[in-house]
Order: structure tokens, then sequence, then C-alpha cells
């Protein structure tokens, strides 16, 4: 039986890439509890427009739902700058692409207060397509003219 068996093996994103000099090649992140953050960050967006589609569609009024939109956009942002960290050139691969698509498209709702349900509908309808892409296409690299392998 092998001795390997019996250690527990780290998830991939712990992995450490061995080198000559024994030095773990490991990203550490300046960012503490990084992970917990990004998965705030993203629960908080669903959240929050889950209830701004539904606000809308449901006919709630107006002054409850514009702090509804700018919390959307807010933790929009947090969302894409926790998940583009530690560079923002990553928001320039396909899913960066999306992602800034989408905050635009919030941002413009109340300059086109009128259209809001349509604007709303094409956001979830790109999250939702944008999610189930596939990684040659959220991965695709606009700068670099390739795929660029997530870490």
């Amino acid at each position: 039986m092998k001795e390997e068996s019996n250690q527990r093996r780290q998830p991939k994103s712990q992995e450490r890439e061995s080198r000559p000099d024994g030095e773990d090649t490991r990203r550490k992140s300046s960012i503490p509890y990084l992970r917990a953050w990004k998965i705030g960050a993203r629960s908080l967006h669903l959240v929050v427009t889950y209830l701004l589609f539904a606000g809308h569609m449901m006919g709630a009024p107006n002054a409850q739902l514009v702090p509804v939109l700018w919390l959307a956009i807010f933790s929009g942002v947090a969302m894409a700058f926790l998940e583009a960290y530690p560079s923002l050139e990553t928001l320039l691969l396909g899913w960066g692409l999306l992602v800034l698509v989408k905050l635009i498209l919030l941002a413009l709702i109340p300059f086109f207060w009128n259209r809001r349900v349509l604007i709303l509908l094409a956001v979830v309808a790109i999250a939702a397509i944008g999610s189930h892409l596939p990684a040659r296409y959220r991965h695709y690299s606009v700068l670099q003219g390739r795929v660029i392998k997530p870490l």
C-alpha cells in the first residue's frame, strides 16, 4: 500500500508546486479571508439583484427600489474587484467583460427608468448565459488573444 494514500490531498487551489529551492509557490493573498469575502459579496449580490428584479416586477414603490439598485451596483463592483484580485487586468477576460457589461446596464437604470425591467431581464440573461459558457470563452483574454488558464 502506498504511503501517500494515508495522507489527505490538499485542494488544487492550495497545492504546492515543487521548486528546486523547496520554496512554497502558492499565491498568498494580501486580503485576509479573501474566499470568505468573495462568497459574501456574491451572496449579497445575488440576493439584492433578485430583490431588485422582483421588486420591479411586483410594482414596488420607486423610493424602495432605488437604494436596492445602488446596493446591487455596489455589491457587483465589490464582487468584480474581489474576483479579479490581484490584477484588475483579469476583468478583460471573457467573464470580466460580461461583469462589466452587467454593471454598466445596472448603472443605466436610473437614466432609463421606464425600461428598467427590460434592462434587468438583460442583466439576468447575461448572468445566466455567462455562468454556463465554456471555459474557452470565459477565460479568453482580449489583451493576449488567447485563453488564460485560471489559477
